[in-house]
């Protein structure tokens, strides 16, 4: 009885983002979720992000946190188009979350929705919100080997970004260890280096703009 529960709940969540992904799509937003654990710079790269492409992208956000709102108060600065999410208890975001937040945003001005999930690297990686894409999140900071104890957010991201490489000197990481990390479960996501506090985040930004460039699949 209890996997029959655990399957339904996953089909309806599934069914859900489907329908998030046509609305989406059919609104033309290139959808993001971003998964990434505490303090590894989510939001930090989501203020840079907006500050730097204010005038060329339309950028909505969606921010998942248990409590408060302090995240998308700091992104509030950056752009009317933000939402918070709060979850209470639960680890993750879910796709009808995502919906009752897309109901809010002006989907036809946006060009790029991010979804800035629960700060957790485990449960949020099997939810589908109707992304178009999953970008995982790792910082120097949280050690070089996190991709291969992490393998299912690893596996799943179509791009891996590492934040902080300004702090690589004066911590225990090793850069070559973390990409060898990441090719032993995934060959093809690219690996975009970053310092979101310094504002070196230009290969994110020219991933985001190819991105919503490219033809939708």
């Amino acid at each position: 009885m209890q996997v029959t529960v655990i399957e339904n709940v996953l089909k309806l969540n599934d069914e859900i983002a489907a329908m998030n992904r046509r609305t989406l799509r059919d609104a033309g937003v290139f959808a993001i979720d971003l998964i990434g654990g505490p303090g590894c710079g989510k939001t930090a790269l989501l203020e840079a992000t907006l500050r730097r492409l204010q005038g060329e992208l339309t950028i909505g956000v969606a921010v998942g946190d248990l409590a408060t709102t302090n995240d998308a108060q700091r992104l509030l600065r950056h752009s009317p188009h933000v939402i918070q999410i709060n979850t209470g208890r639960s680890c993750h975001l879910d796709a009808n979350q995502v919906r009752q937040a897309m109901n809010q945003l002006p989907l036809h001005e946006l060009d790029v929705l991010v979804i800035e999930n629960v700060g957790n690297l485990i449960c949020p990686v099997g939810f589908d919100l109707g992304q178009d894409v999953k970008v995982g999140m790792f910082s120097v900071t949280d050690g070089d080997d996190k991709p291969v104890k992490h393998p299912p957010l690893t596996n799943a991201s179509d791009v891996i970004l590492l934040n902080k490489i300004d702090l690589a000197p004066y911590v225990d990481f090793e850069r070559e260890r973390f990409l060898a990390g990441v090719r032993q479960l995934n060959e093809k996501a690219p690996v975009l280096e970053l310092a979101a506090t310094k504002d070196q985040i230009d290969p994110w930004l020219q991933w985001v703009k190819e991105s919503v460039a490219a033809p939708a699949m």
